[in-house]
C-alpha cells in the first residue's frame, strides 16, 4: 500500500510539472540536446495484465474470477536519434512499475503447499483455489524506436526487471489435498473451511522479457502511450517445485507522457 501511494504522489507531482513545463520556452539545455538527437520523455500509467501459465495447463479447469487491481507506473524515457532523417533510434525507459492481480481457479491435481494445525503440508489439491499475487519492479527496456511520422513512433526490444515487495499467497476451499502425491491420504476442506499458502519467499528477485509498444503525439508535449510486456522467464525461483509449471508476467502498459 505504501508503494502505491509512493507512485500516486510521483503522478501528481508530475502531472503538476507538465503542466508548469508547457506554460514555459524549452530550456537551453533541452534545445542543445535535440541538436544532438536526444528526446527526453516522462510517463505515467497503469499496468493491466497477470501472471499467467502459456499455455493454460490441464490443472486448471476454469478461471472463477480475475482481478487486476491497482497497479501504477512512472517513469522517463530517453531517445538518441542514430538517423539523420531521426526515423531510427535507440530509447531506454527506466520505470517503477507495481505488478498484481487477484484470481480464483478451479483447480484438479494442482500443486499445493498448505497450512494445517500450524504445519505445512503439500501434496495434490483438487477444488478452488484463490491467489493474491503483487510485486513491485523496478524496470528498464532498452529498445530500438521507429518513427513513423511526426505523431506515432513504435518501439521493441528486451528489458530486465528488479522485484522487491514480492507477495504470493492465499488459499485453498471446497475441496481436498492428497498429501504427497495424487494417491496419498486425503483431507477435505468443506463449507466455510479454508487453509491458507504462501510461497512470497519462493518469488525470484530478478525477471527479463521483451517489450512492444506505440506513441501517439497528441498534443505538441503530450503523447498518449500503450506498451505490451512478456516476461520470459518464471516468477518463481528455479528450486520451487510446489507450483509444476511456469507463470510468465504479461502486462499492457497504458499512459501518457510529456515529451520536452
Amino acid at each position: 500500500m505504501r508503494l502505491h501511494k509512493y507512485i500516486l504522489s510521483c503522478v501528481l507531482i508530475c502531472a503538476t510539472a507538465f503542466t508548469s513545463n508547457a506554460q514555459s520556452d524549452t530550456t537551453d539545455g533541452i534545445l542543445k540536446s535535440a541538436t544532438m538527437g536526444l528526446e527526453y520523455e516522462i510517463n505515467a500509467g497503469i499496468n493491466i495484465g497477470g501472471s499467467a501459465p502459456i499455455p493454460i495447463p490441464g490443472e486448471i479447469r476454469d478461471i472463477l474470477h480475475y482481478g487486476p487491481g491497482l497497479n501504477l507506473s512512472i517513469g522517463a524515457s530517453i531517445t538518441k536519434w542514430i538517423s539523420n532523417d531521426k526515423k531510427w533510434g535507440v530509447s531506454i525507459m527506466p520505470r517503477f512499475d507495481t505488478k498484481g492481480m487477484q484470481t480464483k481457479a478451479q483447480t484438479k491435481n494442482y500443486g499445493m503447499a498448505i497450512i494445517r494445525d500450524g504445519n505445512e503440508v503439500s501434496g495434490n489439491w483438487t477444488g478452488k483455489v484463490s491467489t493474491k499475487y503483487r510485486a513491485g519492479t523496478f524496470t528498464l527496456p532498452i529498445v530500438a524506436v521507429y518513427r513513423i511520422n511526426s505523431r506515432w513512433k513504435v518501439n521493441a526490444g528486451p528489458y530486465v526487471s528488479a522485484v522487491f515487495n514480492k507477495e504470493f499467497s492465499g488459499y485453498v476451499y471446497d475441496g481436498y489435498l492428497r498429501e504427497g502425491n495424487p494417491t496419498g491420504n486425503k483431507v477435505v476442506f468443506e463449507g466455510d473451511s479454508q487453509a491458507p499458502y504462501d510461497f512470497s519467499d519462493e518469488l525470484r528477485t530478478f525477471q527479463w522479457g521483451l517489450q512492444a509498444g506505440a506513441s501517439w503525439r497528441a498534443f505538441n508535449h503530450l503523447c498518449v502511450q500503450a506498451n505490451l510486456s512478456w516476461g520470459l522467464n518464471d516468477i518463481f525461483k528455479s528450486s520451487f517445485k510446489t507450483v509444476t509449471f511456469p507463470l510468465y508476467p504479461i502486462y499492457l502498459n497504458l499512459g501518457f507522457g510529456y515529451a520536452f
